[in-house]
């Protein structure tokens, strides 16, 4: 294959694996990446139809062959032995007239600074698959349909690892000609240049014609070797059934059109067929290629071009500006209405507003109810009442696009503090068949307003004047698996949190713990207070409510009170929420009252008699 890529001569790659096997009777629910071992005569016959219409690189059918894809089937232990014997196949059907490179897709998560996985994570996972292609004998290998920068970086270094092969990388975009990151055509040149790719390209995303506007400009951007698969155009339905339309003559002219930009290799990507790869070889087989420099890449580091400094802490709210400054804040937290009546939470934030409370927060659907949406009622709130609100937005019902939208237009509206957070699943709440996105989790989310603040969408491009958001994340600290909560609020801290607010504490004990453990993360920590008025909602907390650490001597307090009627369980709820305070005035920075049913007097009456400055 490093030959192929020396020549200057323009090359030919197979076309789909998946939709052909698809359209043999291979259901979608099954593992296409086993049948490397349960149907290897059907993989390596479609592999030896492409050798037959001129096809000069196979690919493996190993795109979902990483171990997290395979661990939904319960494979993952076999990674290496899939990969390897995809290879082979490949290699037998190839007979020595074609090349064989082992392809790789993403690995259908996301990863650091939009997910949970970490980079080194991601590439181990990449290794794994590596070790089997090699171990299988492929030439090179083919990274294709990444829409991450970091995630398709972190596929060419696991690759760098373990061989010096030739390696073609490939984005994928949409309709406008970027990922769904929103990164463009020129930056994702550099960005897989930077990478440390032989041959950069496309493939899948859309149609050959959308797909040749994008390599136009990738062509003005880099001096390396191109490559374009798209697919065989955007699929049809067609009685009930999705369908590829675009011909094999209309395929091979516009791979006449990428190679008069530069393309040096050329192939088919989803519902592309033999007869398509045979019509694109025929066509392009007496041109030359033509390379167009306009610009030679800069390979040192970069960042994006729309990068500013972010508005200074102080300057972007009242609550930032006391967080700075190290004032001692206070906050209540009311819970939006079933109804879409806003007298249910104006009355009670105009009652904090009087009392002095510097913040009101509104929860984003807690447990995963209908109620109305946290920012639609906070926006609420600051244009009626003229109080500072504290937004809880979850990362559960949206995508990364949507949750962008929504907080570009809050941003306009005038909403600067959010908490953000990943949600409960829907199952917790009483819509059980209720779908989920998590398209990000929390740190993502935190990622993705960091970038807002400095000017940038995730995919580095400019969205004017940076947004003004103060941006808090939430801490678990007495969460069962400790040691990952501790890297979760780190991984938070490093993607941008200005404060955290805890999870309500009632052993002050394990929130000194930890935080003597993340000192190295130190942001201004806002401890929760739920004051517990009765035995119920003791048990409630204990029992019920995920993240809420409830010791069982808290629970026998409430008992007892319990046992003397409703005041004295007011009374005892009121002197734990105090002890707690008190417990923790010398390492946190203020308190973060709950005030359930939006009834906001028992959390007055705490600030009150705590000694933080709320009037009656």
């Amino acid at each position: 294959m490093r030959s192929l890529l020396d020549d200057g001569r323009v090359h030919v790659f197979d076309g789909a694996m998946g939709t052909l096997l698809y359209g043999r009777g291979v259901f979608v629910n099954v593992c296409y990446d086993e049948l490397n071992l349960s149907r290897p005569e059907l993989v390596q016959g479609i592999h030896a139809e492409y050798v037959a219409v001129g096809a000069e690189i196979l690919e493996t059918n190993t795109f979902g062959a990483n171990p997290l894809k395979l661990s939904s089937y319960g494979l993952e232990a076999r990674t290496e032995e899939i990969n390897a014997v995809a290879a082979r196949l490949a290699r037998e059907a190839a007979r020595g007239r074609a090349s064989v490179a082992g392809a790789i897709g993403p690995l259908g998560i996301r990863i650091e600074p939009w997910g949970p996985t970490s980079l080194d994570e991601a590439m181990e996972y990449f290794r794994r698959q590596v070790v089997g292609l090699l171990e299988g004998g492929v030439d090179g290998f083919v990274l294709e349909t990444f829409a991450d920068l970091s995630e398709i970086a972190c596929a060419v270094r696991a690759v760098r690892a373990e061989s010096d092969l030739p390696i073609v990388a490939q984005m994928t975009v949409g309709q406008d000609g970027k990922t769904a990151y929103g990164t463009d055509a020129a930056q994702l040149a550099k960005g897989l240049a930077d990478a440390g790719a032989d041959v950069i390209g496309l493939n899948c995303s859309v149609g050959p014609a959308v797909m040749l506007d994008a390599i136009e400009d990738m062509a003005e951007a880099t001096t390396l070797p191109l490559s374009a698969q798209p697919n065989a155009g955007l699929p049809r339905t067609v009685r009930d059934r999705k369908m590829y339309l675009a011909s094999p003559e209309y395929m091979a002219e516009y791979a006449r059109r990428m190679i008069d930009v530069g393309v040096r290799f050329v192939g088919g990507c989803c519902g592309t067929t033999p007869d398509h790869v045979q019509k694109m070889r025929d066509s392009v087989a007496a041109l030359q290629p033509r390379h167009v420099v306009v610009t030679v890449p800069d390979r040192s580091p970069t960042s994006p071009s729309g990068l500013v400094d972010a508005v200074p802490l102080d300057a972007r709210s009242a609550w930032g500006r006391k967080l700075a400054r190290g004032e001692a804040v206070a906050s209540v937290e009311i819970i939006p209405p079933h109804s879409w009546d806003a007298r249910e939470v104006i009355e009670p934030a105009r009652r904090l507003k009087v009392a002095g409370v510097d913040a009101v927060s509104v929860v984003e659907s807690p447990r995963s109810r209908s109620r109305m949406g946290a920012l639609s009622a906070a926006l609420i709130i600051e244009r009626e009442v003229g109080i500072e609100t504290i937004v809880h937005y979850t990362c559960r019902d949206k995508n990364m696009l949507g949750m962008i939208s929504d907080l570009l237009g809050a941003a306009a509206m005038g909403a600067r503090n959010l908490l953000v957070v990943s949600g409960d699943p829907p199952t917790m709440g009483p819509y059980p068949d209720a779908t989920v996105v998590f398209d990000i989790d929390s740190i993502g989310l935190t990622n993705v307003v960091q970038g807002l603040n400095r000017g940038i969408d995730p995919g580095g491009n400019s969205i004017g004047a940076p947004t003004e958001f103060v941006q808090g994340v939430a801490i678990n600290h007495s969460a069962v698996d400790f040691e990952r909560e501790v890297t979760r609020f780190q991984y938070k801290v490093e993607a941008g949190a200005d404060f955290a607010i805890t999870q309500p504490v009632f052993d002050a004990e394990a929130l000194e713990r930890f935080l003597d453990r993340t000192t190295e993360s130190r942001i201004p920590v806002v401890a929760g207070i739920w004051p517990v008025v009765t035995l119920r909602s003791a048990e409630f907390l204990a029992n019920e409510m995920p993240g809420v650490s409830v010791p069982i001597e808290i629970v026998e307090r409430m008992r007892v009170a319990d046992a003397s009627g409703p005041e004295a369980s007011l009374e005892e709820g009121v002197t734990i929420a105090l002890e707690m305070i008190e417990a923790t005035r010398t390492f946190v920075q203020g308190y973060h009252l709950t005030a359930p049913h939006r009834k906001v007097d028992v959390a007055l009456r705490v600030l009150r008699e705590s000694g933080v400055r709320v009037t009656a």
